[in-house]
C-alpha cells in the first residue's frame, strides 16, 4: 500500500502508550473512517485467524470473504467501506449497540430503500410492526422462518417433495453432474446458473450420441455393440495371432505357446478361477493363421466371442473361422465410429459449492430425453421467478444480517484488532481471552486456544510467559488452551494436575495439565527460591545418607548372622568415634566462631548483617527474575496461535499481577486460627518449655560469649586427639 503523507497528516489521531506500543484511540467517528489512511506498521495486529476467539462466529465469516480461515486489514477495512454506505452516521458503531435503529438505514439509494421495505416486512412477519429497530436475533428468526419454505426468496432449490417428482429428478440430476449450492436452510440446491449448464451439457451431451448413431458402419444398428465387443477383445485376439506367427516361425516353441499344465490345476472346488483363466490364451495355438470360432475357445471369453461372431459373420468368408486379414478389416471399418467416441465433448463447469459426483453418461437414456422432451429448464425459470418475487428476499435479508452484524460486533473487532484496549482494560476481555482456568488456588485470565502443543510452544516460549497447556474435556468434546500463570509460587504446578476451565459461556470443562513451559512467575517466587532449592538439597542428602546408612547397617547385620564368630575390632571403633568426635569439635568450633562474632557487633549491626545475608542469597536470583519478567509479550503467544502481531505488547509486573489472581479471603471475613484437627496442649506446659528453651539459649549464649563452652570444647577435643593416638600405638 501507498500513503501519502498529506492524507495521514489531514486527520488528527490519538495514540496511547500500552503495552510498549503506539496504539491508536477511537474517539469518533472519524477515527475509524479514516483508517484506510493509518499506516499498517501502527496497526497492533495484521491478521488473525477466525477459530479460537471469543468472537461472533457469524461476523468472522462474513468478514472472510475469501474464506481462507483469517481475517486480515483488507477484510476489516472492506467492512468499513461497506458498513459506511449503508447507514448515515458512523457515530453508533462506537456504542456497538445490540440493535440497529430503522432511521440509520441510508434510504437515500435504491438498495437502501429496499432493505427499509425488507427490514419493516421482517417486523411484520414476527409481529412487530410498532418496532423502529431490528436486532440480530429478529433476522435469524426470519432467516429460519423462510429456510423452512419452499420459496423463500434465495434463489436455489432443493429437491422437494412439494415440487413435481419430474422437477425433483431433474433437480437431483443437476446436483449429481453439474453440482449443487446450500439454501438457507443448509440443504443442496442448484439455481438457474447450475440449471441452465445442466441443460446445456445435455444438448451438447445428446447432440454427440446423435453423431455417432447416425456414423455409417457396415454393422448397421449394432455399431455401438460391436465397436464396445472390438475394445474387449482385441488384447486376446491380437495376442492369439502373434503367438500363432511365433508357432509358425519357432515350430518347436508351440507346446510352450499354449497352456502350461501348472496353469490348468483346479482349485479344490473343482473349477478355475476367473482370474487364472483370463490369464490364459483365447484358444489352442496352431500353426493355422486364422482363430476358430467355435472350438477350443478360452471358456471365459467363449461366450463374447460367440457373439462376435454373430454380429461380423456376414464380412467373413468362413463364419466359422477369423483370418488376421480380416480383424484388421473389422477395426478399419470401425475407425470412423471410434474417432467420433474417443472425441468426447467437453462439458461445462462451475464453481460451485458442492461438487458434482457423476457424469452425464452415467445418466439413463430415459431420463436425458424426459428432461429434454418435457423443458422442464422452463418450468425451473418459472419457479425461479415466483421466488424472486417473496416480499422478504434472501439476499435482501442477508445483507441486513450482515449490517445488523457489522453495526453490533465492528467495534469490538478493532479495539482488539486495530488496537488492543480491550486487553489492557480491566473491565474487559480480549477477544482471544476464552475463559479462566482454576487451579492452585489462582485464576488465569489470559487463556489462548491451542491447535497443536508441540508447534504452540515452540513459538510461545519466547514470550517469557509461564504456561500451562490443558487438554480440557466436557460432555465427550474436547479442547486444548494454553493459560499463562502470573502470580503466585510454581512449586506445584507439574504435569497431570487437574483444574477446571470456565469458558465465557459459563461452561465448566475438567482441565489436566499436559504440558509446562516454565519461566519465572513473580518477584514473590524469586525471592523464596534460593531457600527453597537449599532445602530441597538439604533433604535429598539426608535421605541419600540415610539409605545409604540403613543398606550398610543391613549389610553389616546379614554378615554377622552369616559369620557369628566375626570379633568386634575395638581398635577401629575407637578410631571411628574419635573421627566423630573431631568432626563435632570443628563444628562447635565453627559455631563458636559464628557466635562470637555476632556477640561482638552492636545491636543495630545485627539487622545489617541479616539483610546482608538476605540480599546476598536472595538477591541473584530476583535480579533474573526481574529482568526476565520485564521482558514478558503477549506477541509470541498469540503468533503461536496464528496472529500476526506488529509488536511484543509487553506485560509489565502490574498487568501480570492483574492476570492470575490468588485465592484472598473476603475484606469482612473473620479468621479462627484454632485448628480442631491439630492436638491440643496444656497452656502451662507451653509456658513451661517455651520458658525452658529461652533460659537454655541465654545461658548458652552467654557461657559462649565468656569463653567457657569453648574451652570445653578445647579440652575435650585435645583428649579425643590424645586417645585416637594412644590407640593407633597399640
Amino acid at each position: 500500500m501507498n500513503f501519502s503523507m498529506e492524507v495521514i497528516m489531514s486527520h488528527m489521531w490519538t495514540f496511547q502508550r500500552v503495552g510498549g506500543l503506539d496504539q491508536v484511540v477511537f474517539k469518533n467517528a472519524q477515527d475509524i473512517i479514516n483508517l484506510p489512511n493509518l499506516d499498517p506498521k501502527l496497526w497492533v495486529a495484521l491478521s488473525c485467524p477466525t477459530t479460537g476467539l471469543d468472537f461472533d462466529k457469524r461476523t468472522l465469516t462474513l468478514l472472510d470473504e475469501d474464506q481462507d480461515g483469517r481475517i486480515r486489514i483488507p477484510d476489516i477495512l472492506d467492512a468499513i467501506s461497506w458498513t459506511r454506505s449503508k447507514i448515515l452516521s458512523f457515530e453508533t458503531i462506537l456504542n456497538a449497540s445490540d440493535v440497529l435503529p430503522l432511521s440509520q438505514i441510508d434510504t437515500t439509494t435504491e438498495d437502501g430503500q429496499k432493505l427499509l421495505v425488507t427490514a419493516n416486512s421482517i417486523l411484520t412477519s414476527l409481529n412487530k410492526s410498532g418496532y423502529d429497530y431490528l436486532t440480530q436475533e429478529d433476522v435469524q428468526k426470519s432467516i429460519k422462518i423462510n429456510s423452512g419454505k419452499l420459496y423463500n426468496g434465495d434463489l436455489i432449490f432443493p429437491p422437494s417433495n412439494e415440487l413435481s417428482s419430474d422437477m425433483q429428478t431433474f433437480i437431483k440430476s443437476a446436483i449429481k453432474t453439474v453440482g449443487a449450492e446450500k439454501d438457507m436452510s443448509g440443504e443442496e440446491g442448484i439455481n438457474l446458473a447450475i440449471a441452465m449448464t445442466f441443460v446445456k451439457n445435455l444438448q451438447t451431451w445428446k447432440q454427440w450420441q446423435t453423431d455417432i448413431r447416425n456414423t455409417q458402419t457396415p454393422f448397421g444398428e449394432n455399431s455401438s455393440e460391436i465397436w464396445n465387443l472390438v475394445q474387449t477383445l482385441k488384447p486376446k485376439i491380437d495376442d492369439y495371432f502373434l503367438r500363432v506367427e511365433l508357432a509358425q516361425y519357432a515350430p518347436q516353441a508351440q507346446t510352450a505357446l499354449n497352456v502350461d499344465e501348472k496353469y490348468i490345476v483346479p482349485t479344490e472346488n473343482g473349477l478355475l478361477s476367473d482370474e487364472a483363466l483370463a490369464e490364459l490364451p483365447l484358444s489352442k495355438i496352431d500353426t493355422h493363421n486364422f482363430l476358430d470360432l467355435v472350438n477350443g475357445l478360452n471358456p471365459l471369453w467363449k461366450t463374447k466371442i460367440t457373439r462376435f461372431k454373430s454380429i461380423v459373420s456376414p464380412l467373413l468368408t468362413n463364419p466359422n473361422q477369423l483370418t488376421e486379414e480380416e480383424w484388421q478389416h473389422i477395426q478399419s471399418s470401425l475407425d470412423a465410429y471410434s474417432s467420433l467416441i474417443n472425441s468426447s465433448p467437453k462439458m461445462e463447469k462451475l464453481e460451485v459449492t458442492i461438487q458434482p459426483t457423476a457424469s452425464i453418461e452415467e445418466l439413463s437414456t430415459s431420463t436425458i430425453n424426459n428432461i429434454i422432451k418435457k423443458d422442464l429448464f422452463s418450468q425451473f425459470q418459472e419457479i425461479v421467478e415466483q421466488d424472486n418475487k417473496t416480499p422478504i428476499s434472501a439476499s435482501d435479508v442477508l445483507i441486513l444480517e450482515k449490517l445488523v452484524l457489522f453495526h453490533k460486533h465492528l467495534y469490538r473487532l478493532l479495539v482488539n484488532f486495530t488496537s488492543f484496549s480491550d486487553f489492557f482494560s480491566l473491565e474487559k476481555r480480549a477477544a482471544f481471552q476464552l475463559g479462566k482456568l482454576y487451579i492452585d488456588g489462582r485464576c488465569a485470565t489470559l487463556c489462548v486456544s491451542v491447535d497443536n502443543i508441540a508447534k504452540h510452544s515452540t513459538m510461545s516460549g519466547y514470550s517469557e510467559l509461564c504456561l500451562l497447556y490443558c487438554e480440557c474435556t466436557r460432555k465427550g468434546e474436547k479442547k486444548l488452551i494454553a493459560a499463562a500463570i502470573t502470580a503466585g509460587q510454581g512449586d506445584l504446578l507439574i504435569e497431570g494436575r487437574n483444574g477446571v476451565f470456565i469458558d465465557n459461556d459459563g461452561n465448566d470443562w475438567d482441565a489436566n495439565v499436559v504440558k509446562i513451559i516454565t519461566k519465572p512467575i513473580s518477584i514473590q517466587q524469586a525471592i523464596w527460591a534460593p531457600y527453597q532449592r537449599i532445602g530441597r538439597l538439604i533433604t535429598e542428602q539426608i535421605n541419600k545418607w540415610a539409605t545409604s546408612k540403613d543398606a550398610d547397617i543391613e549389610k553389616t547385620g546379614t554378615q554377622v548372622l552369616q559369620n557369628p564368630e566375626t570379633k568386634f575390632d575395638i581398635g577401629k571403633s575407637v578410631g571411628i568415634f574419635a573421627a566423630i568426635g573431631l568432626a563435632i569439635g570443628a563444628i562447635g568450633t565453627a559455631l563458636a566462631t559464628i557466635f562470637q562474632a555476632l556477640f561482638s557487633l552492636s545491636w543495630w549491626q545485627l539487622p545489617l548483617v541479616i539483610i546482608g545475608l538476605f540480599l546476598v542469597i536472595s538477591g541473584p536470583s530476583v535480579i533474573l527474575a526481574w529482568l526476565k519478567l520485564r521482558h514478558r509479550t503477549l506477541g509470541p503467544l498469540l503468533e503461536a496461535s496464528g496472529w500476526a502481531i506488529n509488536g511484543q505488547v509487553k506485560i509489565n509486573l502490574l498487568l501480570g499481577g492483574l492476570l492470575t489472581s490468588k485465592a484472598e479471603l473476603p475484606k469482612n471475613a473473620k479468621r479462627n486460627l484454632r485448628d480442631p484437627m491439630r492436638k491440643r496442649r496444656n497452656k502451662f506446659a507451653i509456658v513451661f518449655w517455651i520458658a525452658l528453651v529461652l533460659g537454655i539459649g541465654i545461658t548458652g549464649g552467654w557461657l559462649w560469649h565468656k569463653g567457657h563452652i569453648k574451652h570445653f570444647i578445647e579440652q575435650h577435643k585435645q583428649e579425643l586427639i590424645q586417645k585416637t593416638s594412644d590407640t593407633e600405638k597399640q
